[in-house]
């Protein structure tokens, strides 16, 4: 297996501590710049290429990029209301990538879009939807402002905003 990018790793390591003890593991005491950083993140989790799970934040909730994939990555194994919880004999061939969010910016169009390079956010009220970009079988802004919408519960004919955004995505 090719060598995973440090936040990959600290997402593994989260995981499985997680998953084996139920110990939530702490942030390096060295952190990578990238780890200081405060940003959004998400992490998504695949087994033989089926997503297993993916939870993430759109803005941060925590003092850095490191604590964010910890508590991400454990809520992508365990909380992900779609999945069951991980067990112990799925880490193995579990495939793991963490995309960084950059700031939100808020669009008026489609036109705007393109979903290989920006993700989306669709916001009603307190209702927020988001699509991570380069994700496979989305290939029209259409399509992944539908899916945006139908994560948040609006209704497509209601207002709404749209903001985008371009992650760094880690494997």
């Amino acid at each position: 297996m090719a060598e995973e990018h440090p936040l990959v790793q600290l997402a593994r390591r989260a995981i499985e501590s997680y998953v084996r003890e139920g110990v939530v593991i702490r942030p390096p005491k060295e952190l990578t710049e990238e780890m200081k950083r405060r940003a959004g993140t998400f992490v998504s989790l695949h087994r033989h290429g089926q997503l297993r799970g993916c939870i993430g934040t759109i803005e941060p909730v925590r003092a850095n990029v490191a604590e964010e994939v910890i508590a991400n990555a454990i809520s992508a194994a365990t909380r992900d209301p779609r999945f069951s919880p991980l067990r112990p004999d799925e880490l193995e061939d579990l495939e793991i990538s963490v995309d960084v969010l950059s700031e939100p910016e808020p669009i008026s169009s489609l036109a705007e879009l393109d979903p290989k390079v920006y993700g989306v956010i669709v916001e009603s009220g307190r209702r927020r939807g988001l699509l991570l970009p380069d994700l496979e079988g989305v290939d029209t802004p259409e399509q992944q402002v539908a899916i945006a919408l139908r994560k948040a519960w609006i209704d497509p004919t209601e207002p709404y905003r749209m903001y985008r955004f371009r992650v760094e995505r880690y494997h």
